[in-house]
C-alpha cells in the first residue's frame, strides 16, 4: 500500500498509523506521510469501484455545500492485486458524536434545505446561482448523477420526475427483487402490490422537494472533532428529506438535541411518523439483503401495517 500510496499522491514517505477501522464492508487505515495524513479504504469485492466511485461522488456533492464537516475523497483506484478497489481520503480526527449532536441536527437540516434554496435564488437571480458555491448546482429531480452502493448493493438513481415513482421502483422494488431472488419470499412478494397502491396516500398533503440526503446516516457515520460534528460513508441521492432520519431512528446514537435542532428548522410534516415507517422498510430490506433472512421480521411487519393504511 505504501508503494500505492507515494505513486498515486506524489508523497516521499507513507507509514501506517493507528488502528484500522472502515465499516462493516471495507478495510480502513490511516497513512502518515510527508503531505499529511490520509485514510485509506480497500474492499477486495469486484463490484468495489463502483462503489467507491459513488462514495466519493456523494463526499464531493456534500463537501460543496460546505454545511457539514466531510472526509475530502483524493482518489479511487483499482486494486490490480485482487480486482477490488482502494478510496483514499483527507484523514479527520474524531471520535464519537457527544457534545455537538444540536450542531448536527442544525447543519443537517440545513443540508437538506439547500438544494431547495438554491433553486429559489435560481428563479430569482438566473442561471448564475451555484457557479461560485464549489460546483453546487440546483437538482430539480430525484437521483443521482452516479451509482451509489447502500453498503455493497448498488442503487438504482436514474433521473425521475416524481419522489414516489423514485422510492417504489428505485428503492423498495430493487430491494423486494434481491429478496425474491435470493430468497423467494412468498409474503413479501403478495404484500408488495397491496403496499405499492397506498404509497401516494403516505405524500397526499405535503410536497416532497428533491434534497440532497446523505442516505446512510446511522449513528456509525456520524462523529465529531474538536471543533464540531462531521458525517461519512454517504450513499448519496436526491430525495426526501424525511428519508435520512428513518435509519437514524433504528440504530441509536442521536439524542433529543439533535430531534430538536433539526425539527426546527424542518418541522414534522402530516404523515411523518407513517413515513418514517416506510423508509425503514428500505433499511430493513437492505439489511436482509446483506445479512440474512434475521431482517425478514422486521421488513414484513411494516409490509403489513402499511398495505393495510387506507
Amino acid at each position: 500500500m505504501e508503494a500505492i500510496l507515494k505513486s498515486t499522491l506524489g508523497v516521499t514517505r507513507a507509514k501506517a498509523i493507528g488502528r484500522g477501522g472502515g465499516g462493516c464492508i471495507s478495510e480502513g487505515q490511516t497513512y502518515e506521510t510527508n503531505k499529511g495524513k490520509y485514510f485509506v479504504k480497500v474492499n477486495h469485492k469486484s463490484e468495489a469501484m463502483r462503489m467507491f466511485e459513488g462514495e466519493a461522488a456523494s463526499l464531493d456533492a456534500i463537501l460543496a455545500t460546505n454545511i457539514v464537516k466531510v472526509p475530502k475523497p483524493e482518489k479511487v483506484i483499482k486494486d490490480d492485486k485482487d480486482g477490488g478497489a482502494i478510496l483514499i481520503m483527507e484523514h479527520v480526527d474524531m471520535s464519537g458524536l457527544r457534545k455537538y449532536q444540536a450542531q448536527l441536527g442544525e447543519q443537517l437540516a440545513r443540508l437538506h434545505l439547500h438544494n431547495e434554496d438554491l433553486g429559489s435564488r435560481l428563479s430569482q437571480e438566473g442561471s448564475r446561482v451555484g457557479d461560485a458555491e464549489a460546483g453546487a448546482k440546483y437538482v430539480p429531480k430525484f437521483g443521482f448523477h452516479c451509482t451509489t452502493c447502500c453498503g455493497y448493493l448498488p442503487q438504482n438513481n436514474e433521473w425521475t420526475d416524481t419522489w414516489v415513482e423514485f422510492y417504489a421502483r428505485h428503492r423498495l422494488k430493487l430491494q423486494l427483487d434481491l429478496v425474491e431472488r435470493d430468497y423467494g419470499d412468498r409474503e413479501a412478494r403478495e404484500l408488495w402490490p397491496q403496499l405499492e397502491r397506498n404509497l401516494p396516500g403516505f405524500f397526499k398533503d405535503i410536497e416532497v422537494k428533491p434534497a440532497l440526503l446523505h442516505g446512510d446516516l446511522w449513528g456509525g457515520n456520524v462523529a465529531e472533532t474538536d471543533t464540531g460534528p462531521v458525517i461519512f460513508d454517504p450513499a448519496s441521492h436526491y430525495g426526501h428529506s424525511e428519508f435520512d432520519l428513518a435509519i437514524a431512528g433504528m440504530f441509536g446514537g442521536f439524542n433529543n438535541a439533535f430531534y430538536s435542532a433539526y425539527h426546527k428548522m424542518i418541522p414534522k410534516a402530516p404523515g411523518f411518523e407513517t413515513r418514517s415507517e416506510l423508509y425503514k422498510l428500505f433499511h430493513y430490506l437492505n439489511h436482509w439483503n446483506h445479512f440474512g433472512s434475521g431482517y425478514r421480521t422486521s421488513s414484513l411487519s411494516i409490509m403489513r401495517r402499511l398495505a393495510e393504511s387506507p
